[in-house]
């Protein structure tokens, strides 16, 4: 198992460009195959062959390579993104991109973060934070960039662009459906560094600020994937 530790998120990803990375994938079972379909795709979007090389680096992490991470979550993604409404696929690209790239999962915290203190969200504001938790990394303000551009595309921030401030869009994305949210939810476990979390603080975690979760403590006591167990004041939750 191979996990990206983190500044693989090069480039800018668009909403519509991971949906194009999840069909080329129900449609080639093979890796050069789903590369070769995106290429075909990017090619009227992305005029530059090593722009689109790299974009079609990080696609191809999230909907074919993060199947190495977890099979399980990974094939039931490929399950639910024929079956769910277009506006709800949203939660399977956040899911799998916080399976596979733990920057990203960092990058959105810090955000989710600063929604919660009311602090301003820029991007040297982003970029400090993580400087100050994983280091001055070579190509850690770049990465913050794409992150945050492509947050922007998928409807989590919205830019101001007076003061150059994002404003977070909190629990902007909406589903019914509670097995989606339970995978979400087993995706964010399995990718927080703790291997389990009291309840109250899964359903609330910073980098899941976008995520508006609804599901209760009952119905996930009834999913075999998850583990509830009851620790002086608290339900803890951990993976089955």
């Amino acid at each position: 198992m191979t996990i990206d530790k983190g500044l693989g998120f090069i480039r800018n990803i668009n909403l519509s460009w991971l949906d194009a990375a999840a069909l080329a994938r129900l449609r080639n079972s093979d890796f050069q195959s789903m590369r070769q379909d995106l290429d075909q795709h990017l090619k009227h979007e992305i005029a530059g062959d090593e722009s689109r090389r790299k974009t079609i680096d990080v696609l191809v992490a999230i909907w074919y390579r993060s199947a190495e991470i977890n099979p399980s979550l990974f094939n039931q993604a490929l399950d639910f993104f024929s079956k769910v409404p277009a506006n709800e696929r949203i939660w399977l690209h956040y899911g799998l991109t916080l399976l596979y790239y733990p920057f990203f999962r960092q990058t959105a915290a810090i955000v989710g973060q600063f929604a919660r203190t009311g602090e301003p969200v820029t991007r040297l504001a982003v970029k400090g934070r993580l400087a100050k938790e994983i280091g001055h990394l070579g190509s850690l303000n770049r990465a913050a960039e794409r992150v945050v551009a492509s947050l922007v595309d998928w409807g989590a921030l919205s830019h101001q662009k007076k003061g150059n401030i994002y404003l977070p869009q909190l629990k902007a994305f909406n589903t019914n459906n509670n097995d989606l949210q339970a995978w979400l939810l087993l995706c964010a476990l399995s990718a927080h560094p703790s291997t389990q979390l009291p309840f109250f603080d899964l359903t609330r975690l910073p980098e899941l600020f976008p995520m508006n979760i609804t599901i209760s403590l009952d119905d996930l006591r009834n999913r075999p994937t998850f583990n509830i167990q009851r620790q002086g004041m608290w339900d803890i939750v951990s993976i089955g």
